[in-house]
């Protein structure tokens, strides 16, 4: 099995690549962004991927969101991954001496409460390691990297600080994807998402849509909407429900909805991986 996931080497979606999948006999296919992950997997150079999609402090990343729609791709299982954020220096380096901090922006966000004490600027990089990388490769000691103990230990870097996350139970969740298949729909997962476009733009379009899940007794875990990238003002919504999608209840729930004139597309079914 080949797995795509983002690179380079050390980022944390590296380690929750290599711990989710340590059972499995695996060829790794490692991207620059979270966008060639999911499009390896759309163009089937890869078998499946993983990419970050939410954090416990940053929110959603609408880039896997998108990046799932346009390459029609399925979720398979979801992973949260327990994260903790350090600064890493070239040796030498004191913490006095930093001025600019580099990460993913995602990473920088995650520690806005240390970047405005500290004062300094910050500089977007494609993942945590390659700002690692390149904090190594510059060699100077104005500058800081955002990123992993094990990036500190792949690229001779020193921790400066530890855990400098504005809050120390930060989670990142990863959704692992594949192409559509149809025994990805006969799973018996306890989970499963799935995207609404609503018929027509209307004041409390959202809430009867969301009435149908309560009707039903079906508990929502997570709810975010995106522009349909059509008309400016008008929204679609990535709903998540803590039932599997075989569920006599999800059924009834999409044919609710259908019947309602709203479009309704089934992006995963899955179980949960605490790491």
């Amino acid at each position: 099995m080949r797995v795509a996931y983002l690179g380079p080497q050390g980022s944390f979606s590296e380690e929750a690549a290599f711990q989710y999948f340590i059972t499995e006999n695996v060829e790794w296919y490692m991207c620059d962004t979270i966008l060639e992950v999911l499009e390896a997997v759309a163009e089937l150079k890869a078998d499946t991927g993983i990419a970050p999609i939410e954090n416990s402090i940053e929110g959603t990343i609408n880039i896997t969101m998108d990046g799932l729609l346009t390459n029609n791709l399925f979720i398979v299982s979801e992973v949260i991954f327990p994260v903790s954020l350090h600064l890493l220096v070239t040796e030498g380096t004191l913490l006095s001496d930093i001025r600019e901090v580099w990460s993913i922006p995602p990473a920088l966000a995650q520690c806005k409460e240390y970047i405005r004490a500290s004062k300094v600027k910050s500089r977007q990089f494609d993942s945590t390691s390659s700002a690692a990388q390149a904090v190594k490769k510059q060699g100077r000691r104005d500058i800081a990297a955002i990123a992993s103990q094990a990036a500190a230990r792949i690229f001779d870097l020193h921790i400066a600080k530890r855990g400098i996350q504005d809050n120390s139970e930060n989670h990142t969740r990863f959704i692992v994807v594949s192409n559509r298949n149809e025994d990805d729909f006969k799973q018996n997962n306890n989970k499963m998402m799935m995207l609404i476009t609503p018929c027509e733009d209307r004041s409390g379009v959202l809430s009867s849509i969301l009435n149908v899940f309560t009707a039903l007794s079906i508990n929502l875990t997570w709810i975010e909407s995106r522009p349909t990238k059509k008309k400016l003002g008008t929204y679609r919504f990535f709903i998540e429900a803590e039932i599997g999608l075989n569920d006599i209840q999800t059924s009834k729930a999409i044919t609710i909805l259908k019947a309602f004139g709203h479009e309704v597309n089934v992006l995963g079914s899955y179980n949960t991986t605490h790491l």
